[in-house]
C-alpha cells in the first residue's frame, strides 16, 4: 500500500487557476468596439463582395446578382460579422464560450418562459404595426436567392436563412455588440441601440415596412439574452421565427414545422460546437494521484 506524504512546512504548492466568472472577458469589452466591429465586418463584406463580383464577372450587375452569388455574399457577410466580433474580443483576451453566452441557461424554465414572452410580444407588435400602416409587403429575399430555381438552391436558402443567419446574427449582435454596449449605460440603452442597428442591417433583405418590428425583435432578443443568461434561447427563437417567415413566403404547409425543428437543432448544434472550440480560459484541475 502506498501513501502520499503531506507537504512539509514552507513547501511551495502547485499553482491553481481559478475559473473566471461567466462573461469576464465580455465585461472588459469597450463600448466603442461594438461600432468598430460592425464597421469592420461591413467593410470586409464590401471588399469580399467586390472580389466575388470580379471573379464571377458580375461587376456590371451588382444590384441584382445571380442567385449563387447572392447566396455566397449573404453567407460571407455573416461570417465577416462573426469574425469581426471574435477578432475584437481577442483584443482584450482570448474569448471563451461564456463571453459569447454559449453556455447552458442557469434556469431553463425561466429561459423558455422569456423566449415565449419575447416571441408573443414580437408578433403582437408586428400585427399592430401591419394593421396601423395597412402593410401588404412580401418577403423577396428567397426569390433573389433562387429558392425556386432547383431543389439544391432551395435547400441552400433554407439552411442560410434558418440556420446560418440566426447563428451569425446572434453571435454578433447579442453575443458581442450588445455585450460591449452594455458596459456603457446598462441593459436598456444597449438593447435599444442594438435593436435599432439590428433593424437597419436588414435594409435590402426585408421589406422596408417591417424594419421597425425587426428592431423591436432585436430589443427583445437582447433582453432574452441578458435575463435568460444564455445565447442559446436567442439562437433558437431567431431560427424559429425565420423558419415561419420563410415558410409563409414560400406558401408552405407541413414543411414549416419540420423546418422549425430542423433549424433549431442545426443552429444549436453548430453553436455548441463553436462553444467547445472557444472552450474555457482555465485549466481543468489535475486528477488526484492514486493512493
Amino acid at each position: 500500500m502506498t501513501s502520499i506524504p503531506p507537504p512539509t512546512v514552507g513547501e511551495p504548492r502547485p499553482a491553481t487557476r481559478v475559473p473566471p466568472a461567466p462573461g469576464a472577458g465580455m465585461r472588459a469589452w469597450a463600448p466603442w468596439t461594438s461600432i468598430a466591429a460592425l464597421f469592420a465586418g461591413l467593410v470586409v463584406t464590401v471588399l469580399g463582395s467586390t472580389v466575388v463580383a470580379v471573379i464571377s464577372g458580375t461587376t456590371s450587375d451588382l444590384k441584382d446578382p445571380p442567385p449563387a452569388v447572392s447566396l455566397g455574399l449573404t453567407l460571407f457577410q455573416d461570417m465577416a460579422l462573426v469574425g469581426a466580433a471574435i477578432g475584437f474580443a481577442c483584443l482584450v483576451r482570448r474569448p471563451t464560450r461564456a463571453d459569447f453566452g454559449l453556455v447552458r441557461p442557469p434556469r431553463i424554465p425561466r429561459a423558455i418562459g422569456l423566449l415565449v414572452a419575447v416571441w408573443v410580444g414580437f408578433y403582437a407588435i408586428s400585427a399592430l404595426w401591419v394593421a396601423l400602416l395597412d402593410l401588404h409587403e412580401t418577403q423577396e429575399l428567397p426569390d433573389r436567392l433562387g429558392a425556386d430555381r432547383s431543389t439544391l438552391n432551395l435547400l441552400a436558402v433554407v439552411v442560410l436563412i434558418t440556420v446560418v443567419a440566426p447563428l451569425g446574427e446572434e453571435l454578433f449582435f447579442r453575443g458581442y455588440f450588445f455585450g460591449s454596449l452594455r458596459n456603457w449605460r446598462g441593459v436598456w440603452p444597449a438593447a435599444i441601440l442594438t435593436g435599432f442597428i439590428f433593424g437597419l442591417i436588414h435594409v435590402g433583405s426585408a421589406p422596408p415596412g417591417f424594419l421597425v418590428p425587426l428592431g423591436f425583435f432585436g430589443v427583445g432578443l437582447c433582453l432574452l439574452y441578458h435575463y435568460g443568461g444564455s445565447l442559446y434561447p436567442c439562437i433558437a427563437l431567431h431560427a424559429l421565427n425565420n423558419s415561419i417567415a420563410l415558410g409563409a413566403t414560400l406558401h408552405w404547409g407541413w414543411q414549416i414545422p419540420v423546418t422549425m425543428v430542423g433549424s433549431v437543432i442545426g443552429a444549436l448544434a453548430v453553436a455548441m460546437l463553436l462553444g467547445r472550440l472557444l472552450g474555457t480560459d482555465y485549466a481543468a484541475p489535475a486528477p488526484a494521484p492514486a493512493g
